[in-house]
């Protein structure tokens, strides 16, 4: 069955919260999320597994870029990342717990669950498990089909939506021919059976994707940084996901 995903079109979704290095708000932190509360935007983020199996708050799977530590994610602890200062800012990494206490139902959460595409339900499971008594709106969702598989088997009326694009970057050369094909024809569906898509703005229109809305999928775009980018991106779906700029 189809949830009721109103909140999820709404209104603009600040991606990895309303983030802006100028004022030492950084990604995918407390001072991004706290902005973007402020602002009354739904909140995207995104999440890795640590050592230990517990979802922290952080898009890449290494720490180089975000951190003065380095190495992978999946390396530490949760201890041990929450020690783990951003850079540019005060603020430290969360756990996906000290977000959900955070945010607390103001503002709706899209939050990406990372892949190291190694089918693994690790990650599902334990932000399944955190997740399940939050009580304000949220949906889940990955660009790995046996993600979003795996939380259709697991709770199938949690709000669920797979994060698309053609797969012709080369980020998808580490993975098999069979499994390219299935990103880039959407063949997945039938197994994946998401409730919504958040799809790369600049490779519509496209007709999978006009054919998905009309069918009564709410569609999302990613990643908007213009209000030229914006108005072209509603053409063709539902609400954004942008930075950069006051949606």
């Amino acid at each position: 069955m189809q949830p009721d995903l109103s909140w999820l079109t709404a209104r603009p979704i600040a991606h990895r919260g309303l983030h802006d290095k100028s004022r030492g708000r950084i990604e995918n932190t407390a001072g991004a999320f706290a902005a973007a509360i402020a602002g009354n935007y739904a909140i995207e983020c995104d999440l890795q597994i640590t050592r230990d199996g517990e979802a922290v708050v952080f898009h890449d799977d290494v720490l180089d870029r975000l951190t003065d530590a380095a190495g992978r994610v999946c390396q530490r602890t949760a201890a041990e990342m929450q020690q783990l200062t951003i850079r540019g800012s005060s603020d430290r990494v969360q756990t996906l717990q000290e977000l959900l206490k955070q945010v607390d139902g103001k503002v709706p959460l899209v939050i990406e669950i990372k892949s190291l595409w190694d089918r693994s339900d690790a990650l599902t499971r334990r932000t399944l498990d955190v997740i399940s008594t939050y009580t304000g709106p949220y949906a889940l969702m990955s660009f790995d089909p046996d993600v979003v598989a795996a939380l259709w088997q697991l709770s199938p009326a949690t709000p669920r939506g797979i994060v698309a694009e053609r797969a012709s970057d080369s980020y998808y050369s580490m993975l098999s021919p069979a499994r390219r094909l299935e990103l880039r024809t959407l063949s997945h569906l039938p197994r994946t059976r998401p409730h919504f898509m958040s799809f790369y703005f600049r490779e519509l229109p496209w007709a999978p994707i006009e054919a998905y809305r009309v069918a009564g999928f709410p569609v999302i775009s990613w990643t908007i940084r213009t209000p030229g980018d914006a108005k072209e991106a509603m053409r063709h779906t539902d609400q954004i996901t942008f930075e950069n700029f006051a949606a």
